[in-house]
């Protein structure tokens, strides 16, 4: 769904997806569900769209909508960051899973995502630009 901020229309999406450190299994139970709340509680903070969240024992997915001043770097280092250190506070047992003192790897997976404009679309309107009218703009959507 298309958003309005005060100098743009926008329709940004993304499907992050991120894990702990080795990959170990601990976003378990209390933890998993803590952790759902805090991505909702983060993104209601920033004013994100939360469209979805899936938290599994060994990864994390997250799709949301955030305007264009948000990069997707900005956007994952917000909710890795905050829900570490939060985790952390909450449950101390988790230090113990993890000697090197960090709950998430370092990487993760990041793909933009819309409603109805795909990337075969745009190349399509791209590539045909100069062969259209010049007194008529071309529809994206």
């Amino acid at each position: 769904m298309l958003q309005r901020a005060s100098h743009a229309v926008y329709e940004l999406g993304y499907h992050f997806v991120w894990i702990p450190k080795r990959r170990r299994a601990l976003l378990r139970d209390r933890v998993a569900r803590r952790l759902a709340e805090l991505l909702r509680t983060l993104a209601e903070d920033y004013g994100w769209q939360l469209h979805e969240v899936s938290v599994q024992p060994d990864h994390v997915h997250v799709f949301l909508g955030a305007a264009p001043r948000f990069s997707p770097s900005q956007i994952i280092q917000v909710l890795k960051g905050t829900t570490a250190r939060q985790l952390f506070l909450e449950f101390p047992e988790l230090r113990a899973e993890l000697p090197s003192g960090e709950l998430w790897s370092e990487g993760y997976f990041v793909r933009g995502v819309g409603e109805k404009v795909t990337a075969h679309i745009v190349q399509r309107y791209i590539r045909h630009q100069d062969h259209e009218d010049r007194g008529k703009q071309l529809k994206l959507w």
